[in-house]
């Protein structure tokens, strides 16, 4: 059946189905599992086909001190006698204290399927999965598992965006306000579009990329700034009568609300905003903007006055073919449970607070 369905669908198939817990396979032969939904019938059923490999990414492998031989992830063998227990503390860093003693780690220095791995990471971070994968090469691969090629995996890095709807929201800042839905034909998440009035597409916009922010936005958190910048750049917007506030679905810098909340428990263990994303082996910012980009670009703007205090965010909409003519800081929300997360922000990702 899956010979039946366009790429787009295979890739969201294949998403659905890892955090499900079903394996799925890549490129020619590589079997692929997340080991944070694997359970024990699975890991059974993968060691009854073949020794299968750890895959982790270089930041959890350093975590963990096993060697990275491949650039950016770590194919490990399994020691003997490795349960899912193992697994699961080698891929979850909640375990690092409850379970310290799970090296050491031998790194395999060859590693023929170091495409195949990379595109498993991926395919794990898309769905919001920590980016550990149990891998195996199998020549007679069993039948009915979904498969992608890699070619697919690294188009579907690539967003494409269409607008699906669009209708008039009035809001508290302005009752000219109007909220379009985007939607990636690759299946990954919504984006939205506040409009407020009537913005001059040949001028530049007052624009802010907001990043989606459940605990921020939604229930008042303290531990960030992202609900106040949200409230601050909408009034900014109402105040100048037009511009756009995009709401992009990047939970947690792109880590998803699961990760995110990790990343929260490992804050409470002493470690900042920065080294918990790396513990769980994600990068710094995980966040897409070239998303923000495409959709500002589809909407007919080409220049911006950009409402951030990321200079990553300027500089990567200058790369993307929109011309940020300002930077328009938005220090808002400092307090008492956040400033140490800001000051992580400013001294090691470069914001300016």
């Amino acid at each position: 059946m899956s010979n039946f369905l366009t790429p787009q669908a295979r890739m969201a198939r294949a998403q659905h189905d890892l955090r499900i817990g079903l394996p799925i396979l890549l490129g020619d032969g590589l079997l692929v599992a997340a080991v944070e939904t694997l359970d024990a019938a699975g890991f059974s059923g993968i060691c009854a086909l073949g020794p299968p490999d750890l895959v982790l990414s270089a930041a959890r492998a350093e975590t963990l001190k096993a060697r990275v031989y491949s650039g950016d992830h770590a194919r490990i063998a399994l020691p003997l006698g490795a349960n899912l227990r193992w697994l699961h503390a080698s891929a979850d860093p909640a375990a690092d204290l409850n379970y310290p003693m799970k090296g050491p780690y031998q790194s395999r220095r060859d590693n023929p399927d170091a495409a195949g791995s990379r595109a498993a990471l991926t395919l794990l971070r898309r769905a919001h999965l920590l980016p550990a994968a149990l891998v195996l090469r199998l020549d007679a691969p069993p039948a009915g598992l979904t498969m992608l090629s890699l070619d697919e995996i690294a188009q579907a890095a690539a967003p494409q965006l269409r607008e699906v709807a669009g209708a008039r929201v009035p809001l508290h800042v302005s009752a000219a306000g109007r909220v379009l839905v985007f939607r990636d034909d690759h299946g990954d998440e919504e984006h939205y579009a506040v409009e407020i009035g009537a913005p001059d597409r040949a001028k530049p916009v007052l624009a802010r990329l907001h990043s989606a922010c459940f605990t921020g936005d939604v229930i008042g958190s303290q531990k960030c700034d992202c609900g106040a910048q949200l409230q601050a750049a909408l009034a900014a917007i109402g105040q100048a009568g037009a511009g756009v506030l995009l709401y992009l679905n990047q939970e947690g810098r792109g880590i998803g609300l699961a990760n995110k909340m990790r990343a929260y428990g490992l804050q409470d263990q002493g470690f900042d905003t920065v080294e918990a994303n790396h513990r769980l082996g994600f990068a710094d910012d995980e966040r897409d903007f070239t998303i923000g980009a495409q959709i500002l670009r589809k909407m007919g703007f080409r220049a911006v006055r950009l409402m951030t205090n990321n200079p990553a965010k300027v500089a990567r909409m200058n790369s993307c073919g929109l011309n940020v003519v300002e930077r328009v800081p938005l220090a808002v929300g400092r307090t008492v449970e956040n400033s140490g997360y800001l000051d992580t922000k400013a001294a090691k990702s470069g914001h300016l607070l």
